[in-house]
């Protein structure tokens, strides 16, 4: 798994790439100092995974994520920062990232984020997770009794498991539907919210009260 780093903290950078360095299966291939620098890094290895900071100088890491899931729409981005206000959770999110943690998170919590991005799912921190929900609970007017329904009960059921973090093999294992079919019912869910990918979709079915299985 390809891994390119964006931090401006030379010492906690360093520290990282070292520790997933020694994760088997793990290989980082790029490190960034800055946004701008993230951009070109990522045009140039096509990594996986990036791990973004987002207070940093030239550019931030929402604007990167915004230029580089400009770029590649698939990007797998995830947010690694000190910052833990909702603003910056839902600006993340907005710009495409599909993962957001403290940089207090462990090593495992890290490592198993990538993973999970990797394989096409979504990921919020533990402690974030609540407060994200939270957040859009008191943003919204009053839901109707069943969350959107313009959906299917089959696509209302895909949306909660990718509201709960499931990527899209393991959505068609647990329901018993083909690979193809699930990407199919994904695009017709994306197209009915209309959303451009797996993040704005999240945080639209976690406000509505899904994803909690």
């Amino acid at each position: 798994m390809r891994i390119l780093l964006v931090d401006d903290h030379p010492i906690y950078r360093d520290g990282l790439e070292l520790l997933l360095g020694s994760i088997p299966g793990f290989e980082v291939v790029a490190a960034a100092g800055d946004g701008a620098e993230a951009v070109e890094a990522a045009r140039e290895h096509g990594p996986d995974v990036i791990v973004m900071d987002i207070q940093m100088p030239v550019m931030d890491g929402v604007e990167a994520t915004r230029r580089i899931v400009a770029d590649d729409p698939g990007a797998g981005i995830i947010v690694l920062t000190m910052s833990e206000d909702d603003e910056s959770v839902l600006q993340a999110m907005r710009a495409g990232a599909r993962g957001y943690l403290l940089k207090a998170a462990s090593q495992e919590d890290i490592a198993q984020a990538i993973r999970s991005v990797a394989g096409g799912g979504v990921i919020f921190g533990a402690a974030l997770a609540g407060r994200v929900a939270e957040f859009f609970a008191r943003a919204s007017a009053p839901a109707s009794a069943t969350p959107f329904p313009q959906l299917t009960p089959r696509e209302r059921e895909i949306l909660d498991l990718i509201a709960a973090g499931r990527t899209n093999p393991q959505i068609a294992q647990i329901l018993f539907l083909s690979p193809k079919t699930v990407r199919n019912h994904v695009s017709m869910i994306f197209t009915k919210l209309h959303v451009d990918d797996r993040g704005e979709a999240v945080v639209m079915a976690r406000e509505a009260g899904l994803g909690k299985l």
